[in-house]
C-alpha cells in the first residue's frame, strides 16, 4: 500500500455568506484527538481487510482542496530519494448543531468559530507525529478565501485566527468550506504547504472515547463549569466517558480552570489528547476486534476530509507506514505566543514561532534549535531536548555506595529522584511524559 502524492492543488478563498450557511461550533479537544486518533484507528483498520476499509471511508464527507489555487508555499521534498515525504494535515473539530450534536453542545455560543486547530506534522520517515495548537484567539490576517461552489470572502485584518473557518462556512454553507479558509490562513501564516485537513464534530469525538472505554485526565483541583454542561470533577484522577471527556476537552471558565483563557483549556486538550493516544495504542484496543471495529466506525463516520486523504489508498497507506508509532514519539506543543498589547483578550505569535515553522518546513523536530549542538548520538538527549536520564536523577547509581554493599543495616533506601513534570500547552511534551501528579 502506498500513500498518495498530494498535489500542488490550489487555493484562493471566503466571504460573509448567505442566510443558509450551516451555523458551527469549532471544538479544540476533539481537534486535538482526532489527529492521533485518525492515525491510530485506521493502523488498526487494516487487519480488517479491504472489504471493512471500504465500508469505513465510504462513511467520510470528502471535499476537494482545488479552491486552494496554485498561488501556494512551496512543498519541500527530502534531498535524500530514499527518504519518505513529510506531510502536514490540519486537524479541526466542528458541532454543527445537527442530530447528536445540539444536545452534546451545552452552553456557549453557537456560530462558525474555531476554539482551536491544529497541524500534524508527521515526518518523512514515520519516527515522528508532532501535534502544533494554534491558538484560536492569535491575531492574524486572514486572506480571501474560495470556497467549494465559487463563493469568495473578503480579506480581514487584525481579527482572531478562529475567524478564518467562520468566514469559509458563512460564504459557502459547508464544514469543508470552512477548513478550506483555515488551511490557506495557515500556509500563509506559516509558509509552509499543508497536505490536507480532517474535521470532527461533537458526536462523533464522543463516540471515539466511548468505543475506547473512556480516557484517564489527573485533576489537581476542583473543577466547576457551567458552560461545559456543570461539569464537575473533584481532585483525582478520573476516567472520563464520551460526554464527561467532550466537556472537559471544551470547559474554559470555572473554578479550578485557571484564567479562563484558550491558552489554559489548550493544555488540558493536549493532555485528554495524549490519554486517548495511550489507549488507542495500548493492546487492549490493537488485539480487541469488537473495540477496533467501534473505534472505527465512530471515528470515519464523523469525519470531513479533502478527496486525496480520504481516499482508501490514502488511508491505509498513511496508517501502514505508521504502525510503529508509540506515545513518546508524539510531541504535543503550542504556537509560541504572547498577550497581544493591542488587545489583552488576545495573542500574538512570537519570533520562535518563525523557527518552529521552518522546522516544520524542513522536516526537523519542533524544538531543534541550529545554535544547540546536535544530540549525542549515544542517545543522551531526546527529540523534545530533555536528556535521556529525565525522572532517574543525574547520578544512576546514587544510594548504592559501599555502606549498601556492605549490608549496613543503619543505611536507608535510596530516595528516588522526582519526575520531571512538563507543563502542558506551556512547553513541549510527549505522550509519555507527566503532565501531572495525582495521588
Amino acid at each position: 500500500m502506498t500513500f498518495p502524492d498530494f498535489s500542488a492543488t490550489g487555493a484562493t478563498d471566503p466571504s460573509r455568506g448567505p442566510s443558509h450557511a450551516r451555523k458551527l461550533r469549532h471544538l479544540g479537544g476533539a481537534s486535538r484527538v482526532v489527529a492521533l486518533v485518525v492515525v491510530a484507528a485506521l493502523s488498526l483498520g487494516i487487519a480488517g481487510g479491504a472489504t471493512a476499509v471500504t465500508q469505513l471511508t465510504g462513511n467520510i464527507e470528502t471535499a476537494d482542496m482545488a479552491a486552494l489555487g496554485t498561488n501556494r508555499p512551496k512543498q519541500v521534498l527530502p534531498k535524500d530519494p530514499n527518504a519518505g515525504t513529510p506531510l502536514n494535515i490540519v486537524v479541526m473539530g466542528s458541532d454543527s448543531r445537527s442530530g447528536d450534536n445540539d444536545a452534546l453542545a451545552g452552553g456557549g455560543e453557537i456560530g462558525a468559530r474555531s476554539d482551536t486547530t491544529v497541524v500534524m506534522h508527521i515526518s518523512g520517515d514515520r519516527s515522528r507525529i508532532e501535534m502544533i495548537s494554534i491558538p484560536r484567539d492569535s491575531t492574524v490576517d486572514v486572506p480571501s478565501c474560495t470556497t467549494t461552489d465559487g463563493a469568495t470572502t473578503a480579506e480581514l485584518y487584525g481579527t482572531k485566527f478562529n475567524a478564518a473557518f467562520s468566514q469559509g462556512v458563512q460564504a459557502g454553507g459547508e464544514v469543508a468550506d470552512g477548513a478550506l479558509c483555515a488551511v490557506k490562513t495557515i500556509e500563509e501564516l506559516t509558509g509552509v504547504y499543508m497536505d490536507g485537513f480532517i474535521v470532527v464534530d461533537f458526536a462523533g469525538f464522543s463516540s471515539m472515547i466511548d468505543a475506547v472505554g473512556g480516557v484517564d485526565v489527573c485533576v489537581e483541583q476542583e473543577i466547576y463549569s457551567e458552560e461545559a454542561n456543570h461539569l464537575s470533577l473533584s481532585p483525582g484522577t478520573h476516567t472520563l466517558q464520551g460526554q464527561k471527556a467532550l466537556d472537559y476537552a471544551r470547559a474554559r471558565k470555572g473554578p479550578g480552570l485557571g484564567d479562563g483563557s484558550d491558552l489554559g483549556r489548550i493544555g488540558r486538550q493536549q493532555e485528554v489528547m495524549a490519554s486517548l493516544a495511550r489507549k488507542v495504542l495500548s493492546q487492549d484496543v490493537l488485539t480487541n476486534p469488537s473495540k477496533t471495529l467501534k473505534f472505527l466506525k465512530a471515528v470515519t463516520g464523523s469525519l470531513t476530509m479533502n478527496d486525496e486523504l480520504a481516499s482508501i489508498d490514502g488511508l491505509a497507506g498513511l496508517a501502514y507506514s505508521m504502525r510503529n508509532v508509540r506515545p513518546d514519539t508524539i510531541t504535543f506543543m503550542t504556537v509560541p505566543n504572547e498577550y497581544d498589547p493591542n488587545n489583552a483578550a488576545n495573542v500574538v505569535w512570537t519570533d520562535e514561532a518563525v523557527q518552529l515553522w521552518d522546522n516544520v518546513k524542513h522536516d526537523k523536530p519542533l524544538t531543534d534549535d541550529p545554535d544547540e549542538p546536535s544530540a549525542d548520538p549515544s542517545g543522551s538527549a531526546t527529540e523534545d531536548g530533555t536528556t535521556g536520564e529525565e525522572g532517574t536523577g543525574t547520578d544512576a547509581d546514587s544510594g548504592t555506595g559501599t555502606d549498601a554493599e556492605a549490608g549496613d543495616e543503619s543505611s536507608t533506601e535510596p530516595t528516588p529522584a522526582p519526575t520531571e513534570i512538563k507543563q502542558a500547552g506551556e512547553e513541549a511534551f510527549t505522550g509519555a511524559d507527566t503532565t501531572k501528579v495525582c495521588g
